[in-house]
């Protein structure tokens, strides 16, 4: 049994480039997994800072000095910034005041719903199964509550902590971006020489992460928009509120549409009852999916390595249990990374198997 296992690890890591990139990926996960929390804006940095990049590099097109782009580009972060916190925060905190209000009324009202429900389909349900229901409502209801006081109590220190981030992040953005060639010139300085492999699997990834980082982003901004739009117009409460997660969805394929269906249902069933209303919104939030992911998606995310949707699924779930919010966000990058990797070897592999054949071509 050893035998075999030091036959196979002889055979596959032998070369040292398969032993460079393999430490270095172990290396990655490992740091980012015990250090994320953390480093978190340090990271939160170097992704602001990697999709600003492609802005400089596109300016530096009409041969501007980079420095002379890097200030612009930042510039426009910045104004984006201040407009988000002195326009946006104040209305959604508004909203969700608002939400967390009407909160207790919506479920008195969702409770009559439920009680009724033996009166009119006696043979489906019995009284003693709603009953059940808000038994376990009411504990989880009772728990978010506790969660969110918990929270409030600790708002001072997450508000300080905001604060540091909103200073932090910033200045760690525009000094990435300055400081890129330098940076990078460090970090292939400490590399090991051997390293042929890695880089190219880099190449390969980063150009896949690049367009899908940078059409997420689009998408979200452009569903975020495109909702709100719809759900002011349909007179909607919370529409602010419910478009922006509407767009964050988009983030987690598949299962984000899904999730997102039962808040947009109650809150239009609570606004509107069973009129057309209710109906006009369901479908409205139907033809902004639909759009998404035969169209807008696509368009954005050409670029992009097509996963089968059980791996997408795989790795938002993976991914998302061991990174969190952040997992969710690159499970299609780190797929794709996975992916990269699988060819590389296997094209690897092929060549060692096949010297004569790859030689001849």
């Amino acid at each position: 049994m050893f035998q075999l296992i030091r036959e196979w690890l002889d055979r596959h890591f032998s070369d040292p480039q398969i032993l460079i990139l393999s430490f270095l990926l172990i290396g990655g996960f490992v740091f980012i997994f015990f250090l994320g929390n953390m480093l978190l804006p340090v990271f939160a940095s170097i992704v602001i800072a990697y999709l600003l990049d492609g802005m400089v590099a596109r300016l530096q097109f009409f041969r501007i000095p980079r420095f002379v782009c890097v200030l612009i580009v930042f510039s426009l972060f910045m104004a984006v910034l201040l407009l988000a916190i002195i326009g946006l925060l104040p209305m959604l905190s508004r909203q969700v005041g608002q939400l967390l209000q009407q909160l207790p009324s919506m479920i008195a009202a969702g409770q009559n719903e439920l009680m009724g429900l033996p009166e009119r389909y006696p043979d489906f349900i019995s009284e003693a199964q709603i009953k059940q229901i808000l038994h376990f409502i009411g504990t989880e209801f009772t728990g978010f509550a506790r969660r969110i006081l918990s929270h409030s109590v600790a708002s001072l220190r997450s508000f300080v902590l905001v604060l540091i981030y909103l200073i932090l992040v910033p200045l760690m953005v525009f000094f990435l971006l300055k400081d890129k060639i330098k940076i990078i010139e460090w970090l292939t300085g400490i590399l090991p020489n051997e390293r042929g492999l890695a880089i190219e699997v880099w190449r390969d990834v980063n150009k896949q992460i690049g367009n899908y980082v940078r059409g997420k982003i689009w998408e979200i901004l452009i569903i975020w928009t495109v909702s709100y739009v719809t759900f002011k117009v349909l007179g909607m409460q919370f529409s602010m509120l419910i478009s922006l997660f509407v767009g964050l969805s988009v983030l987690v394929p598949y299962i984000g549409v899904t999730v997102m269906f039962l808040p947009v249902a109650l809150i239009s069933y609570f606004q509107w009852g069973l009129e057309s209303q209710f109906a006009y919104a369901l479908i409205a939030y139907t033809i902004i999916q639909l759009l998404d992911g035969n169209l807008l998606a696509p368009l954005l995310l050409s670029g992009v390595v097509h996963l089968h949707p059980v791996a997408i699924i795989v790795a938002v779930l993976f991914f998302g249990g061991v990174w969190g919010i952040w997992g969710l966000f690159f499970a299609i990058p780190l797929a794709t990374l996975v992916h990269a990797l699988l060819k590389t070897w296997l094209n690897r592999r092929s060549h060692d198997n096949h010297p004569e054949k790859n030689g001849a071509g």
